[in-house]
């Protein structure tokens, strides 16, 4: 295995040498330009992604300790997250909200897709469920629960328009109401429960016709696509080479780093005892949020609410609608475990009342301070309650 991983190691960073290579034959106006465009958060975030990265491969390659190659790969995959998202949201300067909202459905999850596809390729089924379900309350509960407080320690009382997070929450809602269907055929000895293959891949398909029959609706401009945020300065809109760049660069890495994090991932949670479920649900999925899950704060934070709870609910429906069931339909090639939608009770639970409360919340298109403390408090309590499995 440590050779095939060698290998890659060697053709990504020569991909980065050629690139820079390739970089010097170019105008050098345009290079220095790009550099001015980008923000020193940016800057930050490329070198810390770079040097994650190459510390995580030879980490990986010389079979260094589990625990602290964990770690760091985990480091890394937050950051090549964050550059995802940010090359996204480059891309999406140029076109409109809508389309910014289908392209970011279509490529901000990225790096959760490649690590779902390699821990099912590892058999870590409960591993890639609680990833799913913990990416969705990390962001409809956790994230939001931060926005609202800080935003509400910060400025009072908040208020938003409610028809496009209304939207939003209520696609969410049914696309938990259809993950719950396996689950529940399963528990309740129905005639359906010895085929939660067929049903799983059956709701599968169902969540992925109701995506792309959204997307006409978000290329208009619908309730159901990003509001439009205007841009703080010129100097920060990237040339397009560049988002493209780092675009291609942080996906080919987000791919190398899931094969380390999750090569990692098995002796590393038998050695910290942390139960499988725990780590997907939590480390899992905040690691491949983290990051960009801090713009949502933030935003709520600059008393932008309209625009940070539609980021922080969008993220939600593109795991439920599209991330989900995209992972479901691919087991049935990956030629490891298949996943189903068949998940422990709890998980359901937890999943069910994240819906509901994220519906409740912002339908009445306000938030407080306590509002958000009492969602973190929620998220707490669920995270604590997978400790032990």
């Amino acid at each position: 295995m440590q050779r095939p991983m060698l290998y890659c190691s060697h053709v990504y960073l020569a991909g980065l040498v050629e690139g820079a290579r390739v970089a010097k034959t170019t105008d050098s106006t345009g290079i220095a330009g790009a550099f001015e465009a980008l923000t020193i958060r940016q800057r930050i975030s490329i070198g810390i992604a770079v040097a994650a990265t190459l510390a995580a491969g030879i980490l990986s390659v010389t079979g260094a300790g589990a625990v602290v190659t964990f770690v760091v790969a985990g480091v890394a995959l937050a950051m090549l997250a964050a550059l995802v998202g940010d090359a996204t949201e480059q891309l999406g300067t140029r076109l409109s909200p809508g389309a910014t909202g289908v392209l970011q459905s279509a490529l901000g999850n990225l790096p959760e897709l490649f690590v779902g596809i390699f821990a099912l390729r590892a058999g870590l089924v409960s591993v890639v469920q609680g990833a799913l379900i913990g990416s969705i309350l990390g962001n409809s509960v956790l994230v939001l629960g931060l926005a609202f407080l800080v935003g509400g320690l910060r400025h009072g009382e908040q208020s938003f328009a409610s028809d496009a997070p209304r939207m939003m929450v209520t696609l969410t809602l049914l696309a938990v109401a259809a993950l719950a269907v396996p689950t529940l055929a399963f528990l309740l000895h129905t005639p359906a429960a010895p085929h939660s293959e067929g049903l799983s891949l059956a709701c599968a398909v169902v969540l992925l016709i109701v995506f792309i029959a959204s997307i006409p609706i978000s290329l208009a401009g619908g309730a159901n696509s990003l509001p439009t945020e205007p841009a703080e300065s010129g100097s920060h809109i990237w040339p397009l080479w560049l988002a493209v760049a780092i675009l291609v660069f942080a996906g080919a890495g987000a791919a190398l780093v899931s094969d380390w994090f999750i090569a990692a991932l098995e002796p590393a949670i038998k050695v910290l005892h942390i139960s499988p479920a725990f780590t997907g649900l939590v480390i899992v999925a905040l690691a491949g949020n983290a990051v960009e899950n801090v713009v949502g704060i933030q935003l709520m934070a600059a008393n932008k609410p309209d625009y940070a709870i539609s980021v922080i609910m969008n993220s939600s429906l593109q795991v439920a609608l599209f991330l989900t069931p995209v992972l479901v339909l691919l087991s049935l090639v990956l030629g490891g475990a298949y996943l189903t939608l068949v998940v422990p009770p709890l998980l359901l639970v937890a999943l069910g009342l994240a819906a509901l409360l994220g519906t409740i919340i912002v339908y009445d298109g306000k938030s407080t301070w306590l509002e958000g403390l009492a969602l973190v408090g929620l998220y707490c309590i669920l995270a604590i309650s997978f400790w032990w499995g």
